[in-house]
C-alpha cells in the first residue's frame, strides 16, 4: 500500500479515520481482518511487546518490529518512531520505507531532556524529513505542549502552523482538551489526530469534536495484556484447584 492511499483516508469519505495500534504481526492481522483500512503502530505498545520501557527501544528493534507488522497485512501502516532516534532525515526515511511503512509519527519532545524542542528546530527537522521522503510518507507531527504541561493554546497553534508549513500532513496535539480539537484543527489548517484514552471520549465522539484521525497509543496493547492476565490467573486457579 502507498502513502497516497493513507493520505487520501485523511480526507474521507469515512471520518474520523480510526487507526488501531498493533504491537506485533499477530495483532496487526487481527485488526486488518476486522476491516480497518490502515494501522498506526504505537511506540509504547511495541516497546512493551519487546520487553522495553517506553522510549527505551533500540532503533534497530523498532524498525524490525514495524517491518514484521507491515509484512503481515495488505493495508497501509504508519509507524510511531518517537523523535527519530537521532538519525538523519535521509536515514530515517530510508529505514521507514525499507520497513514497509508509508507514514510516521514524529514528536517534538527532546528525548535527551524530556523537554519540548525549539519549534523552529523541529520545523526544520520536519522539513528535512519531507524533502527526503517526497510524497512517500504521511508525516504526522506530534505536538507535546499539553503532555509537557504547557497549556497554552497559542503555543500549540504556533507549533502546528510551523509544522504544517514544513510539510506535515497531519498534526497530533497529544492530550489536548477534547473540547478544543475543532478550534485547533481550524487554526492549524491540517487534519488533526486525537488519542482515544480509556477514561475519555471514544472515537466517534472525538470525531464529532473535530478530530480527523483517531489513534490509541499503547491502550489496545494494555487492554490485551490485561485480558491475558485474566486468562493466566484462571489457568493458574484451575491448576491449583485440580492439585
Amino acid at each position: 500500500m502507498t502513502a497516497a492511499a493513507l493520505r487520501a483516508l485523511h480526507h474521507g469519505p469515512e471520518l474520523p479515520l480510526v487507526l488501531p495500534g498493533p504491537w506485533d504481526a499477530a495483532s496487526a492481522k487481527v485488526f486488518a481482518d476486522a476491516g480497518f483500512p490502515a494501522l498506526a503502530t504505537p511506540s509504547a505498545g511495541v516497546a512493551a511487546s519487546l520487553g522495553y520501557r517506553d522510549g527505551q527501544t533500540p532503533a534497530a528493534e523498532m524498525f524490525a518490529a514495524v517491518a514484521r507488522i507491515a509484512r503481515a497485512v495488505d493495508i497501509p501502516v504508519t509507524a510511531d518512531v518517537e523523535a527519530g532516534y537521532g538519525l538523519s532525515a535521509e536515514e530515517l526515511v530510508g529505514r521507514l520505507l525499507d520497513a514497509g511503512a508509508v507514514g510516521c509519527n514524529l514528536e517534538d519532545t527532546d528525548p535527551a531532556t524530556g523537554a519540548l524542542r525549539d519549534p523552529r528546530e523541529q520545523a526544520d527537522w520536519l522539513a528535512r524529513v519531507r524533502a527526503a521522503a517526497g510524497d512517500a510518507l504521511v508525516v504526522n507531527a506530534r505536538i507535546d505542549t499539553y503532555l509537557r504541561g504547557v497549556h497554552d493554546e497559542d503555543e500549540t497553534i504556533r507549533r502546528g502552523r510551523g509544522y504544517a508549513e514544513a510539510g506535515a500532513d497531519c498534526v497530533y496535539p497529544f492530550a489536548a482538551p477534547p473540547d478544543r480539537l475543532a478550534a485547533l484543527a481550524t487554526a492549524i489548517g491540517l487534519p488533526l489526530n486525537a488519542v482515544a484514552l480509556p477514561q475519555g471520549p471514544g472515537p466517534r465522539e472525538l470525531g464529532a469534536l473535530g478530530a480527523t484521525r483517531i489513534t490509541f497509543g499503547p491502550g489496545l496493547q494494555r487492554q490485551a495484556a490485561t485480558a491475558l492476565a485474566r486468562v493466566a490467573a484462571q489457568l493458574r486457579e484451575d491448576l491449583t484447584a485440580g492439585g
